[in-house]
């Protein structure tokens, strides 16, 4: 899709990528943000993100995406030491704070990555807001071979915890664009239908002012004087 340079957008918005260790988030995020995709991609140490621009209606929107290993996700570390406990809890809160939309992944091949979906899940919905975009990704679609978790099985999940679902392969660049593109516009569905709403309720607005569509539904929106072409 076609957009204007990274630093003119209307919207900026928030997503985080979650999921087991190994199931392809970072490949999904670089196969979106620069098309690229590594055979050799080692497991995420920290936190990572990556931007990139999309056109959505007549307006540009940047997604800031985050991405971060799986493996803090792990009991053992969070039971190790109390000290250790509360920081895994600081980086987890900050991880999520302000995201208002979630690709959380597993990997069609490891049943077991499906099966810790709804921890994944407990712990997205513990720290954001009840509104946030959710997309359900099945990774390495192209592993048809190996497959471990049915399209089936997967929309049933995904329609229980009103998710959106897709399966992807980052490897053969399949779906990739489509699911994030998904997240992002229905995050401005969200985003635009609460400006309407704050417009409705407002007897008058004040020319140049900015409609503000609340924090828990955008991360950012366009700065006042800020026009979209």
């Amino acid at each position: 899709m076609a957009y204007r340079a990274d630093d003119e957008y209307d919207y900026l918005f928030k997503v985080v990528l979650i999921g087991d260790s190994g199931v392809g988030k970072s490949n999904l995020l670089s196969r979106f943000t620069r098309n690229e995709f590594s055979l050799e991609s080692k497991s995420t140490i920290g936190v990572e993100f990556a931007t990139r621009s999309i056109r959505v209606d007549d307006k540009v929107i940047k997604a800031q995406i985050w991405d971060t290993a799986g493996q803090e996700r792990s009991e053992t570390l969070v039971l190790v030491l109390d000290e250790i406990s509360v920081l895994y809890r600081a980086i987890t809160s900050a991880y999520y704070r302000g995201a208002v939309g979630a690709l959380i992944v597993y990997d069609i091949t490891r049943h077991v990555t499906f099966e810790n979906l709804e921890r994944w899940l407990k712990e997205l919905r513990d720290h954001t807001d009840s509104n946030i975009v959710i997309m359900l990704v099945g990774n390495k679609a192209d592993l048809r071979h190996l497959r471990a978790v049915s399209t089936e099985d997967a929309k049933d999940f995904a329609e229980r915890e009103r998710a959106f679902f897709m399966e992807t392969s980052a490897l053969e660049s399949v779906n990739v664009e489509e699911a994030f593109t998904e997240v992002l516009s229905q995050i401005y569905n969200i985003a635009s239908r609460k400006a309407l709403e704050a417009a409705d309720d407002s007897a008058t607005l004040p020319k140049g002012q900015t409609i503000n569509v609340g924090k828990d539904d955008v991360s950012a929106v366009k700065k006042v004087g800020c026009c979209s072409t």
